[in-house]
Order: structure tokens, then sequence, then C-alpha cells
């Protein structure tokens, strides 16, 4: 640490504190995410250095914060990252009405390449949301925040918690969208009862992979049909619509994947 100096601290979340820092010969202006690693009985977990080296992998992309340096520092270690101005949460909150059109569908692109760019390194976020997408001066979007990040098998041999839960892309997108939450629930129940209100119930009919899941059946929800889409956002085009419709699929195979590029949607999504 001591070849930086703290300017000040952006922010915490549940994985580390964030500083925004000046590194001393530079000048270089960097955020520093300071983490606690958790030890276990046999030793540090070689998933975390496994993790620590798919970020400076994809350093050099230009839709993923770009990782510095990494350093020891007391009980865990320091990840120092470019420094970017502000975060998509932010600029929708301060926006006076929802944005236009044209900028969701810039940031949309830009999140759509980011994640593109994960996938095709075997990297799954698990963490997507507003506030970890950072925005530089320049109005340029980038991923950030890999604290829940993991490696993926695409042979489906490795095993994951079911306790993880993220926004995907729809959500994001309705939310630039709207200019808040499609699904603003306050605890696990309430963000239920919110989705099934706009998607409907889901039945193994509609997603055949549903009675598969760790709880199901755990809690029964009344019956409930689909709201069109043109009815929750009734200002936003139809082909916007229509691409928010591929990606609030309740089959995860069966939703639009961030690379693909097809004729209906290229009118919105700009060739993604």
């Amino acid at each position: 640490m001591d070849q930086y100096c703290i300017l000040g601290r952006i922010g915490e979340g549940a994985h580390g504190i964030v500083f925004k820092a000046k590194h001393v010969e530079t000048g270089e202006i960097v955020a520093l995410k300071k983490v606690a690693l958790r030890r276990l009985e046999d030793g540090f977990p070689n998933q975390a250095l496994r993790e620590i080296k798919a970020l400076q992998e994809m350093e050099d992309n230009q839709y993923v914060v770009q990782l510095k340096a990494v350093f020891p520092h007391g009980g865990g270690f320091v990840l120092a990252f470019e420094f970017m101005l502000s975060d998509l949460a932010e600029v929708v909150r301060h926006a006076q009405r929802p944005l236009a059109q044209a900028q969701v569908k810039s940031y949309l692109q830009m999140l759509l390449k980011g994640i593109a760019f994960c996938h095709a390194n075997n990297i799954v976020h698990r963490d997507l949301k507003p506030a970890n997408l950072l925005i530089s001066a320049s109005g340029q979007l980038k991923i950030a925040d890999f604290g829940l990040a993991r490696v993926f098998s695409p042979d489906g041999s490795r095993l994951y918690t079911h306790q993880v839960a993220t926004r995907s892309v729809g959500c994001i997108m309705g939310e630039l969208l709207n200019g808040s939450p499609l699904f603003p629930g306050k605890n696990d129940i309430e963000q239920l009862c919110y989705v099934l209100r706009i998607l409907g119930t889901p039945n193994p009919q509609v997603w055949p992979e549903l009675t598969e899941l760790p709880d199901y059946n755990k809690i029964s929800f009344k019956e409930q049909v689909p709201m069109p889409l043109e009815e929750v956002l009734p200002d936003v085009s139809p082909q916007a619509l229509d691409l928010l419709g591929q990606f609030l699929l309740y089959p995860p195979r069966q939703r639009i994947a961030a690379s693909k590029d097809q004729p209906e949607n290229a009118k919105y999504a700009c060739h993604i």
C-alpha cells in the first residue's frame, strides 16, 4: 500500500471497501479494493487465486474494468483497478425521467459485449446490477466487482450454490427503460411476487427443469398469467419490448445469449 496515496473512500460492498487513490510515482488515479480473504482449515482456497488470475487475463477488454495490480495486505489482498467516474445506478438515479432509448441501446450494447467476453473466457459474474456497471467520464460502460464471480465449466461438471441471486440482463434493461426496477421487492418473497405478477406463474410445461430446482415446492403461489410487456412499459418501442421478452424468460437455456446477433434484434441491439 506504500506506493499509493489514499484520496478518499468511494464505497463499501459485501466483498470489500473501495478507496480512491493515487500512485505516488506515476500520479495515476486508481480504485483500490481491499478484500478480506477468509481462511479455510486447509489454507487459502486455490479457487480464489484462479479467479484473480481470470480477472488479470481479462484486463485488456474495453467492456470489463481493468485490473492493474494485485498485492497482499494484512489478512487479505488489495485489487488496484482503473478509476471510473460513476456507475449506471447513479446515472439512472439522477436522470429526471427514464433514459432515452438511444442511451439504453448504447449501455445495453456495451453491457452485452462485456458479458459475452466474460462468458467466452468461462467466467460467470453472478452479481450483475447497475451499481456494478461503471461509467467513465466519456460514457464508456465497464463491468466491475467480480467478488462473486466463478470459473464456469462448460461441461456442467462443477456444482454451484443456488443461494446466489443476481439481476439478469433483462432486469437491467427493464430498469433502464422504466427508470426504476421492474421487480422492486424488498425481500425474497416480495421479489418473487413481483416477478410472478409480470411474467406469470411458471409450470413444468413452460419450464421443464422447474421441478429440479433445490427449493421447488417449498412455497406455493396463486396461478397468474403473464402481463403483456407493452402494458408494463407502454412508452417503449416494439423492437425493444421484443428483445426484452427474449431476456425475461424463465428457462435459462431459452434466453437469448449475450453474443447472439439475429435480424429481428439488429434494429434495436445494434448488431450485438
